[in-house]
């Protein structure tokens, strides 16, 4: 019998220091990533299981010109009606609606929006599509055929990419918003039609002093996401 008290895994003390390290950057440096760290948060992430080991995910990743490229294309059409190739939550309710709110509210006090201020929210929302200001962004797809779990594959891979990230203090944010845009991201990046856009990932070195840096979201307890089963 393993005998070892939890705070015995220095590797858990790791990864619990990550995680609590990790946040939704929404304010860049324009210093780009030197490229062998980008190959190894990439490396990094690679590792991440999936369902029979499929791997669906696949990556197009800006840099330089063609960051700034893709951002001007986002942007001009980030007005445009949402077409994700994955359907938005239908509604959120309860705590889930609750959390959502907090999140909101946080950013939007961080940032200096009143609440009911619909024209500022509008404008900090906008920001998706400038990327934040990142050097780079990641466009995170998979394969039509693998349905749901092929973007639940990617999901666990995108947390990986995060955490890896962070480890080599690189910052990032997930953006499900780019992916209102998948048709467009399609023809953009000359992506096949049998690819769906899962979302982006902004990344590169964090500003600290921009004021959207400064907030922080909470998790719930346990009690209110696990249930123990005795018989």
């Amino acid at each position: 019998m393993n005998t070892t008290t939890p705070s015995s895994f220095p590797d858990a003390d790791a990864l619990e220091r990550l995680l609590a390290e990790r946040y939704s950057c929404r304010g860049f440096l324009p210093q780009p990533v030197p490229q062998a760290t980008i190959e190894r948060i990439l490396a990094l992430a690679q590792r991440t299981a999936s369902w029979c080991n499929a791997q669906p995910w696949q990556l197009a990743i800006t840099r330089g010109a063609g960051t700034e490229r893709f951002r001007q294309t986002m942007f001009a059409h980030a007005r445009e009606p949402a077409a994700p190739d994955f359907p938005w939550p239908r509604e959120y309710q309860g705590a889930y609606l609750q959390r959502r709110r907090e999140c909101g509210y946080a950013l939007y006090e961080s940032v200096g929006v009143a609440r009911g201020d619909r024209e500022g929210s509008a404008r900090q929302t906008l920001e998706n599509f400038r990327f934040f200001g990142a050097p780079h962004v990641a466009v995170v797809s998979t394969a039509e055929a693998l349905g749901v779990y092929g973007a639940i594959d990617c999901g666990a891979y995108v947390a990986n990419f995060m955490l890896a990230a962070r480890s080599l203090g690189v910052a990032c944010i997930a953006q499900a918003a780019l992916a209102s845009h998948s048709g467009l991201i399609r023809s953009h990046f000359g992506l096949g039609d049998d690819r769906r856009v899962v979302c982006g990932i902004s990344f590169g070195y964090e500003d600290t002093g921009h004021p959207a840096n400064r907030f922080r979201t909470t998790r719930a307890p346990l009690e209110e996401a696990v249930r123990w089963v005795d018989d």
